[in-house]
């Protein structure tokens, strides 16, 4: 079951895997209503044909020419596999790395991952309106698949600059952070880029080893300190970490093949990618409901300070969310931020719920405190 934003319990219509359609076929014995999306049906002709379709929409399944013909005769909507795409529009879950980074032996232009950001530049420039629908419905199959496994999570985001290099203090900062997070409870979302974005992924994944864990990964990926020039040996550190130490924890990472330059990094669990950076970088943060921290960054950590400060300043998405600023040098001097973020909370529920730190170490507290406090909005909802 799940349960709709005004709190009333309805069923779950979507099928996403084998496991799933043989389990409604076999408890109901019918699809009619039912969501099927991009599940290969070709081994299940006999069950087709033997239970109902009505109100049924198969997206991107691939189907007998005989179960298809039957589904559609009973009113169902079938949208087929769509032929000589690098992506699936219709996808029912996350990527992995391991899929995005596939074939990366034959080198990074060969992944789906390149495959994808060149169909993206090349539809993108003649202005397509079929590659248009494409890109928006596997946007929102994204967005779907993101809520589902963010259901009962506490996430929380960082934010901070991609040219962030492997081996520097900054870096280990970053990935002590996430590990932080990451022990104390909380689901890590991150930009899903280079950076200080696979910096705090690295540290969720290295929370369930001991300490050492994380100063030895440190060490091998600084031999590989940027993705330039070469993204297939950057990559290829990140897996020889995970290859070393597998069954890490768990992470999400939104990146974008806006930023088709950046490529996504190997330690986020789940990446929720995109085509459509607005969309990624609303998204990445409304979900960020246990607040966000803000690494130094420039343009792009600047402006999702202030995404961020919107819906806080209007309460919109309800309660303002904490949010902690790390680095005052940074945010008081070279990009003055704070003065501003301090401006425009003053007198609003929002100022109850921003910081401004030092160091990265003092970020988790000062986030579990902004949490605890009071805002007047809040004060004024308790009976």
């Amino acid at each position: 079951m799940q349960t709709t934003a005004a709190g009333a319990a309805r069923v779950d219509r979507e099928i996403e895997t084998l496991a799933e359609f043989d389990e409604v076929v076999a408890v109901r014995g019918s699809l009619a209503g039912f969501r099927i999306q991009a599940v290969d049906l070709s081994g299940r002709t006999s069950a087709l044909l033997a239970c109902g379709a009505e109100d049924a929409v198969f997206l991107g399944c691939a189907l007998s020419a005989e179960a298809e013909s039957k589904v559609r005769a009973e009113g169902a909507l079938v949208f087929p596999p769509v032929p000589g795409l690098p992506f699936d529009p219709y996808r029912g879950g996350l990527y992995t790395a391991e899929e995005l980074f596939t074939g990366l032996v034959k080198g990074y232009e060969a992944t789906p991952d390149a495959l994808t950001y060149a169909w993206c530049r090349r539809t993108a420039a003649d202005g397509d309106v079929y590659a248009s629908m494409l890109r928006s419905i596997h946007d929102d199959a994204v967005s779907d698949a993101l809520d589902e496994r963010l259901a009962t999570d506490r996430a929380v985001g960082v934010m901070g600059g991609h040219a962030l290099a492997r081996g520097s203090d900054a870096y280990a900062g970053a990935a002590r952070l996430g590990r932080s997070l990451a022990r104390a409870g909380l689901t890590v979302m991150t930009g899903g880029g280079p950076g200080a974005m696979e910096a705090a992924n690295l540290g969720a994944y290295a929370a369930p080893f001991d300490d050492a864990m994380l100063d030895a990964a440190l060490e091998l990926l600084g031999r590989a300190p940027s993705f330039t020039p070469s993204v297939g040996a950057w990559a290829r550190a990140a897996f020889d970490v995970r290859e070393r130490w597998p069954d890490g924890g768990d992470s999400i990472g939104v990146p974008t093949w806006f930023y088709g330059h950046e490529p996504p990094n190997a330690f986020a669990g789940h990446i929720a990618k995109y085509f459509a950076n607005a969309i990624r970088e609303d998204g990445l943060l409304a979900r960020s409901t246990s607040g966000v921290v803000f690494l130094p960054g420039a343009a792009g950590t600047l402006q999702e300070i202030f995404d961020n400060a919107t819906p806080n300043y209007y309460s919109s998405r309800g309660e303002p969310t904490p949010m902690v600023l790390v680095d005052r040098v940074h945010w008081t001097r070279t990009l003055p931020a704070w003065p501003l973020l301090q401006a425009l909370a003053a007198d609003r529920p929002m100022a109850a719920r921003i910081a401004l730190v030092d160091t990265v170490e003092e970020a988790p507290a000062a986030l579990a405190e902004l949490a605890r406090r009071p805002t007047a909005e809040g004060a004024r909802a308790t009976p």
